[in-house]
């Protein structure tokens, strides 16, 4: 624990170790793949939903090993925190923050279902529908594009280590 933070009494930051991964699922999800092969509208709600897809994509591989399931807490914890920071600075007022956070867990949660349950077919049928239903496409979105990224993406993250995914080694796979 730092000097200044023994001062002020402040306890250490327990989610500083996951900041790396998150940052790396952000970046993952800015990835111009999304948006010019998949056709994932490039406008706010469009990248916010980028990030879900690739947030869930994460928090579901992570949700299959024990050893990863308190650290996808601490990574949830940090989408919190950033879209909190993002509706503050978008000009949401305090009153409103909690209530649109709460449906952006929503959104989170109901994306986790619907992948978790489509990932787990064997084609993509299921995963293209989910990907139509939750996702904001732009005029040349392309389901079975971005659902093909996905699983590809979403397979890569299964040959991955707990170490490699707490150390942000992951990415999108080269081609689908």
């Amino acid at each position: 624990m730092g000097l200044l933070s023994r001062l002020l009494n402040r306890p250490a930051d327990d989610r500083a170790p996951y900041r790396p991964l998150w940052h790396r699922t952000v970046e993952l999800a800015r990835d111009k793949r999304w948006y010019a092969e998949g056709g994932i509208a490039d406008t706010v709600p469009g990248r916010f939903d980028a990030i879900t897809l690739t947030l869930a994509a994460v928090l579901l591989r992570m949700e299959r090993e024990e050893a990863l399931v308190a650290p996808s807490v601490r990574l949830t914890e940090l989408f919190v925190d950033d879209m909190d920071g993002q509706l503050r600075e978008s000009g949401v007022g305090d009153l409103v923050v909690g209530k649109h956070m709460g449906k952006l867990m929503s959104v989170l949660g109901g994306r986790l279902g619907a992948l978790r349950e489509a990932l787990a077919l064997p084609d993509d049928t299921a995963l293209t529908e989910a990907i139509t239903r939750n996702i904001t496409l732009g005029e040349n979105g392309a389901p079975a594009t971005i659902a093909a990224l996905l699983r590809s993406f979403a397979t890569s993250l299964d040959g991955k280590t707990a170490e490699d995914l707490l150390a942000a080694r992951i990415e999108l796979p080269e081609s689908v």
